[in-house]
């Protein structure tokens, strides 16, 4: 099934829980809430805070990605303030085993991101302990950036992985995600999109989410579904 994320990172910050509003009732499944420390990516953006005032306009789960280093206790910050599902990247954590496991405890579910630079052999030994694995199509840190092409290989090969792994896990993809090429992303594997700029520099919230959704399925039909 596909799902669609839109990212509030493009969406107009002085009046995010109309935007949020908006989204819900045109059809998104998730709120793709993006966090950037400064540090680990060159952005600041959110904290904990702001997710928790999120968290009480929004009917659909806060899907809250933490660009941000060092991770731990964040992840405790963002649990408490509301988070549904915490995905944290490979390349922040020492000892991501550990991490993932917080996040689990924490009682948030559990996502692992991997930026383009990085294999997907950061996965062999806690793909078992992950609700979701996160592709990153751009290099992560503003939105509006074009999708890496490359990424679809990467989604082809972390889809197979999952599916080796007998696990229920989500493939989610972040990054350049259009209605031109969403399908394309889910034929590789991908069945969660995060769309900012995408969804949110549209007038119509409904026609681009339903677009995305039936481009989406066109891909993933091409696939032959899960």
């Amino acid at each position: 099934m596909i799902k669609i994320a839109p990212s509030i990172l493009s969406a107009d910050f002085a009046r995010l829980g109309e935007e949020i509003a908006a989204v819900e009732a045109a059809g998104a499944d998730l709120i793709h809430v993006d966090v950037m420390d400064g540090h680990f990516v060159p952005n600041l953006t959110l904290g904990p805070p702001v997710v928790a005032a999120l968290r009480k306009v929004a009917r659909q789960p806060l899907d809250v990605h933490v660009m941000a280093a060092p991770i731990d206790d964040w992840v405790v910050a963002f649990a408490k303030a509301g988070a549904a599902i915490i995905t944290v990247h490979a390349e922040a954590s020492l000892h991501l085993h550990r991490t993932l496991h917080l996040v689990r405890e924490s009682g948030c579910r559990v996502g692992v991101a991997v930026n383009p630079a990085t294999s997907l052999t950061v996965l062999d030994e806690v793909l078992p302990m992950v609700d979701m694995v996160l592709i990153m199509s751009v290099n992560p840190g503003f939105g509006g950036q074009s999708f890496i092409e490359a990424s679809l290989d990467k989604i082809r090969r972390a889809r197979a992985m999952i599916d080796a792994s007998g696990h229920a896990i989500d493939l989610q993809v972040d990054g350049g995600i259009k209605a031109d090429n969403i399908a394309a992303a889910a034929e590789a594997g991908a069945d969660v999109f995060v769309a900012g700029s995408a969804v949110f520099g549209e007038k119509d919230y409904a026609a681009i989410i339903g677009r995305l959704r039936a481009e989406g399925e066109t891909g993933q039909a091409r696939r032959g579904g899960r």
